[in-house]
Formats: structure tokens, C-alpha cells, sequence
């Protein structure tokens, strides 16, 4: 069984969604449902049932949003994909707050070419565990924001608090 739980955030409901103690999908939407039809459809088969508490997961959420930029770094998720997009969504993972990479330098923190970027990028936009695979930290070389599939201003937001350029949430 997944099981799925809500916490709040300054930009909306984060849905967090576990199986055997990982994280195996996160993102900003108030319905957990919108996350588990993007699963495999393994995943899919055994069923969710949204509950008050995930535990560590949804604490590691509350700590971050609290000023605890380092807090979802400890939680193990799980996610498919080739061995090159693991390879980058471990990259990602080591994308430390308040910092950010292009493309490009994902491509190459996770032993790929530059030229790979386009391969970073489509690894970002299938991630499905964010902000604790942190995607949002990943801009375009050519300047600006990019895109965000919870939409840019999720993705502004996130940066600022781990600037530190906005209050932190109680």
C-alpha cells in the first residue's frame, strides 16, 4: 500500500507519498491522487490510503519549511528510471540549499557531457519526489528561472527560503 499524507506549505499542500519507508513521490498538489497516477503502474496496483502521519518524511518536510534546509537530505526515496537518470536524480540529491547548477553542470556532476543537459533537463521535469529531489535547484545557463511543473512560482519561493531571502514558515 502507498500511503499518502498532506503537509501545509507557504505555497500550497505538499503530497507526500511512501512505500516501505521511502518517499516514491512528492509534489505540490492538495491531492496525493495527482502523484500516484504518475507512479509505475506496479506502484499503482497496491493501492493508496492517505493517512495523518508518514513520519519521518512529513517531519523532515515540517523542519525544512522551518529553516532546516539540510532536513530533507536525510530521507530515502525511490524512484525509476535507467541507470543514467538515477545517476542524475543522485546528483540532484547532492545540490546542496541555497545553491543552484545549470543543466549543463548536473549533466556533469552526474558523469555525463555537458552536452547531456538535455538529458539533466528531462530528469528534472520526470522527477517525482519534489522538493526532496531538488530539481528546483537546477536553472537555465542562459539566465532566469526555467520551467517548474509546479509552476515557476513554487520554484521562486523554494529558492528564496533557502537564500534565506524570505521569512521561513511557522
Amino acid at each position: 500500500m502507498i500511503a499518502a499524507q498532506l503537509v501545509p506549505t507557504p505555497v500550497g499542500p505538499l503530497a507526500l507519498l511512501a512505500r516501505e519507508g521511502a518517499l516514491v513521490a512528492a509534489g505540490f498538489t492538495a491531492e496525493p491522487k495527482e502523484m500516484f497516477i504518475r507512479l509505475t503502474p506496479a506502484l499503482q496496483a497496491e493501492g493508496l490510503d492517505v493517512v495523518d502521519d508518514l513520519g519521518a518524511a512529513s517531519e523532515a518536510a515540517r523542519a525544512y519549511l522551518s529553516g532546516d534546509l539540510d532536513a530533507l537530505d536525510a530521507i530515502l526515496v525511490s524512484q525509476p528510471g535507467t541507470p543514467t537518470r538515477k545517476r542524475l536524480y543522485a546528483a540532484l540529491r547532492e545540490v546542496k540549499a541555497g545553491t543552484t547548477v545549470s543543466y549543463a553542470e548536473l549533466a556533469e556532476r552526474a558523469g555525463l557531457p555537458k552536452t547531456a543537459a538535455r538529458a539533466a533537463g528531462s530528469a528534472c521535469a520526470q522527477n517525482l519526489i519534489a522538493p526532496f529531489v531538488p530539481c528546483h535547484r537546477v536553472l537555465p545557463s542562459g539566465g532566469g528561472y526555467g520551467g517548474y511543473y509546479y509552476g515557476v512560482p513554487v520554484k521562486e519561493w523554494l529558492l528564496a527560503h533557502e537564500s534565506g531571502g524570505i521569512a521561513n514558515a511557522e
